[in-house]
């Protein structure tokens, strides 16, 4: 599972022309699942994007978390952070999660998410063509992997 977190000052998510989701201050969250991804990727991910200390202090220093802060957070799927540019020009996604896998994994971690933050998280459609919008806010955009823990 990979994910690119953006802290962000605001961000929304619009399908159809339609805004189905939007926050101010907090997190959007690009979700990427793959085969591999199991239950333990989305409880170590989850908790990880919810602790993570990328928010300021009163001194301007990057260590508070969202849950400390009571931000917002979107998660959007993209299959395409598993986009493999290893040959040629055209990005393979043979990694990615076919929907019927990826469809009830991504679900789940939404509400994980929701779990560990004690409220709604905003999403997208999972395979809808969606235009996100955001203000990067720093700019902080931290790229975690599930299967490179560090």
């Amino acid at each position: 599972m990979r994910a690119i977190i953006q802290r962000v000052s605001k961000a929304s998510v619009a399908v159809d022309g339609k805004r189905i989701a939007q926050i101010e201050h907090g997190l959007l969250v690009l979700l990427g699942i793959e085969n591999e991804d199991a239950l333990s990727d989305i409880q170590w991910l989850a908790r990880k994007i919810a602790n993570l200390r990328i928010f300021n202090d009163g001194d301007g220093v990057m260590n508070r978390s969202l849950i400390e802060i009571d931000g917002d957070a979107i998660v959007v799927s993209q299959f395409t952070l598993h986009a493999s540019t290893k040959k040629g020009n055209r990005p393979s996604y043979l990694k990615a999660a076919r929907p019927e896998l990826a469809t009830p994994l991504y679900e789940q971690f939404v509400h994980r998410l929701e779990t560990e933050l004690g409220k709604k998280v905003g999403t997208g459609i999972f395979g809808a063509d969606m235009k996100v919008a955001l203000l990067n806010d720093g700019p902080v955009t931290i790229s975690i992997d599930t299967k490179a823990r560090e």
